[in-house]
C-alpha cells in the first residue's frame, strides 16, 4: 500500500504484483496519478472496481452447478444447530473425488465471499468422504443457493471511525482431537473489515484457556489493522478495543497473579498480556448475547445465525 497526500488531498495505491487499486480523496488526484503511470509503464484502465484478483460474484453459481445442485431447496444456515461430525465414523463411503473437489471449492469459497461458510466448510474433512459428510456439503451447498445475492454493505458515515474486535472460542469443539475452534471478527465503525475462523493448534484444558489461546491471534490481527489504519491516514496508530466474552480469560490476561496457575500454556499465549501492559489493545467483557463472533465458532441455530449475520452487516443486496 502507498500513500500519497498533501494539500488536503490523499491518493492511496493498493498494489498486488501487476494489478493496482488506485482511490483518493480527489478524483482529479486520482486522473493525475493513472496519467503519470501511463506515461511510464504499458497498462490498461479497468474502470471502477467491480473485481479483484480474479475472484467474482459468479465463482458461487459455478459450485453449485458442478455439484449439481443448481436448482436445489436454500436453506436458511449453513448447518444443523450444533452438529458434530467424525471422522471415526462408520458410516458408507461416497464418490471421494467428487466430494473432496466440492469441499475445496468451499473453501476456496470461504476466503473469496462473504456467504459466511466458516467455521462450517472446516467442520466437513475433505479425506472424510463418509455418507454423513456428505449430507452435511449438500446442507452447506444449500445455504449458498439461498444466499448468492447476499453480501456486506458499508456506508459512509462522518466522524473518525474507530476499529473494534471480537474474538471468540468453542472450547473441544473437534470431537476426534479435542481441539477448540477461534473466531474473530473486527470492525472499522460499523463495517466488517476482517474475519477468521480457525482449529486451534494446541487442546485447551478449560473453556477459559480456548478463549485466552483465541486472543493471541486477535491481538496480533488488531496491531497490524491499527498500523495499517495509521498509515492510509498520516498518524499514529490507537488502541484496538477486543471485546471476549469470557471474565476468566480476561482476569488471566490482566492480572499477572492468576499466570501461576497457567504456567503450562504455551508462551506465545500469553502475548496479549504484554499488549494490554503496553497499551496496544483495550480487552474488555462483552455478553454471550452480544458477542459477534460466537457466529465463527460452531454450527448455530437458524434464528440465532440469521439475527447474527445481520448484526455483522451481511444484508440482501440484490434480487
Amino acid at each position: 500500500m502507498y500513500r500519497r497526500g498533501g494539500g488536503g488531498s490523499v491518493l492511496l495505491v493498493g498494489v498486488y504484483v501487476d494489478d493496482l487499486i488506485i482511490t483518493g480523496s480527489k478524483p482529479t488526484a486520482v486522473e493525475k496519478f493513472k496519467a503519470e503511470m501511463k506515461g511510464e509503464f504499458l497498462m490498461s484502465d479497468l474502470g471502477l472496481l467491480s473485481f479483484y484478483l480474479g475472484i467474482e460474484t459468479h465463482y458461487a453459481k459455478q459450485i453449485l452447478e458442478s455439484a449439481g445442485m443448481a436448482e436445489c431447496n436454500p436453506s436458511g444456515a449453513p448447518l444443523e444447530e450444533l452438529l458434530k461430525l467424525s471422522k471415526e465414523s462408520t458410516a458408507d463411503r461416497v464418490n471421494s473425488t467428487r466430494y473432496r473437489q466440492i469441499v475445496g471449492s468451499l473453501r476456496y469459497l470461504v476466503h473469496t465471499s462473504l456467504t459466511w461458510l466458516s467455521p462450517s466448510a472446516s467442520s466437513v474433512d475433505s479425506w472424510s468422504s463418509l455418507e454423513e459428510h456428505d449430507q452435511a456439503v449438500k446442507g452447506l451447498l444449500r445455504y449458498v443457493a439461498g444466499t448468492l445475492n447476499y453480501g456486506l454493505r458499508y456506508e459512509r458515515r462522518p466522524g473518525t471511525a474507530q476499529i473494534v474486535g471480537y474474538s471468540d472460542a468453542d472450547h473441544g469443539s473437534d470431537i476426534d482431537n479435542r481441539k477448540s475452534t477461534s473466531g474473530t471478527f473486527f470492525f472499522l465503525g460499523n463495517s466488517l473489515i476482517s474475519w477468521q475462523s480457525i482449529k486451534q493448534r494446541v487442546v485447551a484444558l478449560s473453556s477459559c484457556e480456548a478463549e485466552y489461546i483465541a486472543a493471541t491471534p486477535a491481538a496480533t490481527q488488531a496491531i497490524w489493522l491499527a498500523r495499517l489504519l495509521g498509515e492510509l491516514l498520516g498518524r499514529e496508530p490507537e488502541a484496538v478495543e477486543l471485546k471476549v466474552d469470557s471474565k476468566s480469560a480476561l482476569a488471566l490476561a490482566k492480572n499477572p497473579v492468576f499466570h501461576e496457575r497457567r504456567k503450562h500454556i504455551h508462551i506465545r499465549y500469553h502475548f496479549i498480556r504484554n499488549c494490554l501492559d503496553e497499551g496496544s489493545i483495550k480487552a474488555s467483557h462483552v455478553t454471550i448475547e452480544n458477542q459477534l463472533a460466537d457466529i465463527l465458532t460452531k454450527a448455530l441455530g437458524r434464528v440465532k445465525f440469521q439475527e447474527l449475520r445481520a448484526r455483522i452487516g451481511m444484508v440482501k443486496i440484490s434480487d
